[in-house]
């Protein structure tokens, strides 16, 4: 039995509802080391060895005895004999070594070329260094068995180079199998676009909703397929998401979720009996976004209006899928500065507004980019932070201090 909220739903009790009603889970894969960047682990990570996997100098100088040293001055120096072609100390002694070498058998130092003195097969030392002083320890970075990294860790450049040192060569990862729908009788394919002015002259608009989303998901480590640009036909529209349905981890629809009459994924989505139905969230912008589980699965149905589009995706979308993965929430840059003008809203309505801020002296000044409607991507353009405005707030007054998440840099203000 579907269950459907009709009402304006607020986002963070839909973030902890849907999941109850997901059983499918997003595809893993096992692939090399060196693509997994950006990807995120499907399994937690053990060091297979020890990092280092051996004692090892990180100066240039003589690895030695550390308690052959201890009376060691400049008026009362200590002379070792330098040994050559053995890979073993005994007191009184010391073997040349160079950054990153594996420390000889008795040696426990290194004693850098700065604090000694060369005479032919002697070395005169000229200061007292502790045990293990100037070298790093076998295990010192990670221990073999170490828990090095969670499920749903998302790899980085460093993580890379990690596992590779820890004994990696492949690793499991996330790659969730994602379907792309936009619908409108307005949108227009980019790469169909041969004269611009002719689609403005048949009313016509280009379909940016596909790229912003697919680069998005790609940074989730989606592997992506646009299902095309449909009409506002309701048959054409149910047949695309239940093929769609039966191949991909989740769905994303864009357009359609409104309350005109050409609104028809919501209708479509209906016949599918789903089990959790949300129509309509208290955002703005975005209202119209909504989430449905069907047979398990997800389908995102995000607005035609790009900004609010990129908004559905960033509080619903990722969220979800990156609970899916097990990954934890990805800690946001906040700030706090000065409002430059009033922000008004509806009460029981979170609002996500996109702002310019910079810097005067110490100060930061935030400039809201109020502008009417929802399809303005000028405002991710010039916006360089977002103010998040709760519920219960109206607004917020000129010359507040508010708190601003940080999305591009902040320069100096002109």
């Amino acid at each position: 039995m579907t269950k459907l909220i009709k009402e304006l739903k607020q986002i963070d009790l839909v973030l902890n509802e849907v999941i109850k009603y997901v059983k499918h889970g997003l595809r893993v894969e096992i692939i090399d080391v060196t693509n997994a960047h950006g990807h995120y682990l499907a399994e937690d990570i053990y060091a297979l060895i020890d990092v280092p996997p051996f004692d090892r100098a990180v100066v240039d100088g003589f690895a030695i005895k550390a308690e052959d040293t201890y009376s060691a001055s400049l008026t009362n120096p200590i002379i070792l004999k330098v040994v050559k072609n053995r890979n073993f100390i005994n007191h009184g002694e010391a073997i040349e070594v160079n950054t990153g070498d594996l420390l000889p058998n008795g040696a426990n130092a290194v004693i850098m070329y700065e604090d000694v003195v060369i005479r032919n097969e002697y070395i005169e030392v000229l200061k007292p260094v502790h045990i293990f002083e100037n070298v790093s320890i076998k295990g010192e970075d990670f221990k073999k068995g170490e828990l090095v990294y969670k499920k749903g860790t998302k790899l980085r450049s460093y993580d890379i180079a990690t596992l590779i040192a820890i004994g990696y060569k492949k690793v499991s990862v996330y790659k969730p199998r994602v379907a792309l729908i936009c619908t409108g009788n307005e949108l227009v394919d980019f790469e169909k676009v041969e004269n611009i002015e002719k689609i403005i002259q048949e009313g016509k608009i280009i379909n940016t909703n596909r790229y912003l989303l697919e680069l998005e998901l790609k940074k989730l480590g989606c592997e992506i397929d646009y299902l095309g640009t449909l009409p506002d036909d309701e048959y054409a529209i149910q047949n695309v998401i239940e093929k769609a349905l039966k191949k991909y981890d989740f769905v994303i629809t864009t357009g359609g979720i409104s309350v005109g009459r050409r609104d028809l994924t919501i209708e479509v989505i209906k016949k599918f009996n789903p089990e959790y139905l949300v129509r309509g969230l208290a955002i703005r912008p975005g209202k119209p976004t909504g989430v449905a589980v069907i047979d398990g699965k997800l389908i995102f149905l995000l607005s035609g209006f790009p900004v609010a589009s990129y908004i559905g995706f960033e509080i619903l979308v990722k969220p979800i899928v990156l609970k899916l993965m097990g990954c934890d929430e990805i800690p946001k840059i906040k700030l706090r500065g000065r409002l430059m003008r009033r922000i008004t809203k509806p009460i029981n309505v979170k609002a996500f507004v996109r702002a310019f801020a910079c810097f005067e002296d110490s100060e930061l000044k935030i400039e809201p980019l109020i502008l009417t409607g929802s399809g303005l991507l000028s405002t991710l353009v010039k916006g360089n932070v977002i103010i998040e405005v709760p519920e219960e707030k109206e607004g917020f007054d000129e010359n507040e201090i508010v708190e601003v998440e940080v999305i591009k840099e902040i320069p100096k203000c002109k």
